[in-house]
């Protein structure tokens, strides 16, 4: 992993955070009975206590694809998210995050990060 710099600022987030019942792991592969190609989400928020999982990717889009990207990133941890429900009887959601490169963003952007369990303002 390679740290973010902004000049003055380097910020390494670290693989995993846990704090209580929820665990917010980053670049981390989930292992699977069956083989699913896309298993690695940028974020993965687990909730112990709502048997929850939220897998979030986020991406840099031109301003004309943001709607098409989304959609790619519901269809492609579609079978992620249905291999966690089924192994460990989870509720998995799966969350884009994509902003164009001007600063557009999808309609349903806001419910989306909403849906994220914590405090995101």
């Amino acid at each position: 992993m390679k740290p973010q710099t902004n000049g003055t600022h380097t910020h390494m987030p670290k693989p995993v955070y846990d704090e209580g019942d929820v665990t917010v792991l980053w670049n981390q592969a989930v292992h699977t009975d069956r083989e699913v190609t896309a298993n690695r989400p940028d974020i993965i928020i687990k909730n112990k206590k709502e048997k929850t999982r939220t897998l979030i990717d986020v991406a840099i889009s031109a301003d004309r694809n943001v709607v098409q990207k989304e959609a790619e990133k519901k269809l492609k941890y579609k079978s992620l998210c249905t291999e966690i429900q089924r192994m460990w009887n989870l509720k998995c959601t799966i969350t884009p995050v994509i902003i164009g490169a001007t600063g557009i963003v999808t309609r349903s952007l806001r419910k989306n990060l909403e849906a994220v369990p914590g405090n995101i303002r």
